[in-house]
């Protein structure tokens, strides 16, 4: 069953991160251009993390049809966009998946899978490695934790041997195998386990790398950290035990203004599974609509193009970005 939000105190609806920004001069985000489209196939999961923002599942029924698909595929096409990235839920999941990714790849674009592992390990998909490679998908794979406590207490009991059998398979097909150019890219994903900031990337990459190596031979290219932002199932997690406000306070208290200028949504786009278009993932989550207010790639007067320089729609979660090293779904933006 999903959790419906629970009824948050109007004390922790003041929008903290604007007057984050206030503190060193700035008025708000604007968008750069768009050079990536982060492509929300589905909320279908195969999987129902306790942290997990999009509240995927195996009983969700929103799903990305082929005529959006065949838009997102024209707005991929123009020249400004270098890369497109897939997650969901499980994107594989997605009936049409194959064929998006074959079509992306045609039209020459860096493709990002967001994989959970696990769904390699599914009745149906041992066809993805092999797949994965031909398309030279970079993946970045949800392992938030070298040994299986800790991933079996946020993704459930048998989800480490599941993942490190995955890994193993995608080795196997060449992923991880250097870093040189054309390399076939995995990386890992690390989120902690409750209301806390990662620990600094490059060191836990380090523990990463030798403990997943010593003890079942996997190989990887790099570990993103990310913080976990208080959007879905870890809002309503810390609603329950009364941490939101705690958590958030800690946010503020370590907002970064370093982190400002690199965060994802200057440069990214974020579309829904039904074609709605929003500042970033964790927005679309919240349904929050894009600055410029409700859109859709079916709306017949949007282009990418004027995008560029325009508001961002924000509020406290973005804390989770901007504290400490900075968090984004491509790691820590501040060394």
């Amino acid at each position: 069953m999903e959790l419906v939000e629970l009824q948050v105190p109007s004390s922790i609806r003041q929008d903290r991160f604007e007057a984050c920004l206030a503190r060193v001069g700035q008025s708000g985000l604007s968008r750069r251009s768009v050079s990536v489209l982060q492509v929300n196939l589905g909320k279908l999961c195969n999987q129902a993390c306790k942290h997990c923002h999009v509240e995927a599942g195996p009983k969700r029924t929103e799903i990305m049809t082929w005529d959006v698909m065949e838009r997102v595929l024209e707005l991929a096409a123009h020249r400004g966009v270098g890369t497109v990235d897939l997650t969901g839920g499980a994107p594989e999941m997605n009936p049409h998946f194959r064929e998006l990714v074959q079509r992306l790849s045609e039209l020459d674009k860096a493709i990002i899978v967001r994989c959970n592992l696990t769904i390699v390990e599914e009745p149906g998909f041992g066809w993805l490695p092999e797949f994965y490679a031909a398309m030279r998908a970079r993946l970045i794979c949800s392992l938030p934790c070298y040994g299986p406590e800790n991933v079996t207490l946020q993704r459930g009991k048998g989800v480490f041997e599941k993942s490190i059998s995955a890994l193993r398979k995608l080795n196997a097909v060449g992923y991880a195998a250097d870093n040189g150019d054309g390399a076939l890219v995995l990386d890992l994903i690390y989120n902690p386990l409750g209301p806390a900031l990662p620990p600094d990337q490059a060191g836990l990459e380090a523990d990463y790398r030798q403990a997943l190596g010593e003890n079942f031979a996997v190989r990887f290219n790099n570990l993103l950290t990310m913080a976990n932002l208080p959007v879905g199932r870890f809002r309503n997690s810390l609603l329950r035990e009364g941490r939101l406000l705690p958590y958030l306070e800690m946010l503020q208290d370590a907002f970064n203004a370093a982190t400002v200028e690199h965060l994802m949504c200057r440069d990214t786009l974020s579309i829904g599974w039904d074609g709605r278009i929003y500042d970033c993932d964790f927005n679309q989550m919240l349904e929050m609509e894009a600055a410029g207010g409700e859109a859709s790639i079916f709306d017949p007067t949007f282009r990418l193009e004027d995008l560029h320089d325009t508001a961002i729609a924000t509020g406290e979660h973005c804390l989770g970005c901007t504290a400490g090293a900075g968090s984004s779904c491509g790691g820590a933006l501040n060394d």
